[in-house]
């Protein structure tokens, strides 16, 4: 998540406690029943997994074989006290190595929408070619063009919005995408590879 400042956890990093204490279980439900029609112990990545709720725990209750990447240290501290035995990289999604290997989903809630536009197109790529055949991608972002000042961390968030995302996504390979809300109104995109 690198920014023009040169943080890569684009602030989170330095607010680590408030993000614990403003998260809510928003999400848990949209990825409960994304997971549910993986195959049984499917391997996923939860990319920007924050401190592991309640995605990660979400993923983990879904029978998920999870991995996850993190850039913020603070974070990574703060999952790695929730979730000891899952394996997580404290670095940047662009930089990841975990992109060498194949998965059966990702999950990248309230991480795209962060990182500049062009970074955004690449990492849909990446993650295609991450993914197995028949694999699925969910990602939150609004379905709004626009940019705004993330409320936590005062730095600057990008939505390409909904048509621009569709065609990144077909771009990329993939061959069925929808969407859904959740109960707070946040917009997410499944996007399944052939």
């Amino acid at each position: 998540m690198a920014s023009s400042a040169g943080d890569p956890s684009n602030g989170y990093n330095a607010i680590v406690h408030d993000y614990i204490l403003a998260r809510s279980s928003s999400g848990r439900e949209v990825v409960l029943d994304w997971a549910a029609a993986l195959p049984k112990g499917a391997r996923v990545l939860d990319l920007g997994a924050g401190y592991g709720e309640p995605i990660t725990s979400a993923l983990i209750e879904a029978g998920c074989e999870v991995s996850a990447i993190e850039a913020a240290p603070a974070m990574v501290a703060e999952f790695k006290l929730r979730f000891p035995n899952i394996r997580i990289a404290c670095e940047p999604v662009e930089e990841s190595d975990f992109f060498g290997e194949r998965f059966d989903g990702m999950v990248a809630i309230g991480l795209i929408f962060l990182l500049p536009e062009a970074t955004q197109k690449v990492l849909i790529n990446t993650f295609a070619r991450a993914l197995k055949p028949g694999g699925s991608f969910l990602c939150s972002a609004p379905i709004e063009t626009g940019e705004w000042d993330d409320i936590l961390t005062g730095q600057r968030s990008r939505s390409l919005g909904e048509s621009a995302y569709r065609t990144a996504f077909r771009a990329a390979g993939f061959t069925q995408i929808d969407s859904r809300r959740d109960e707070n109104g946040t917009h997410y995109y499944l996007a399944n590879k052939a």
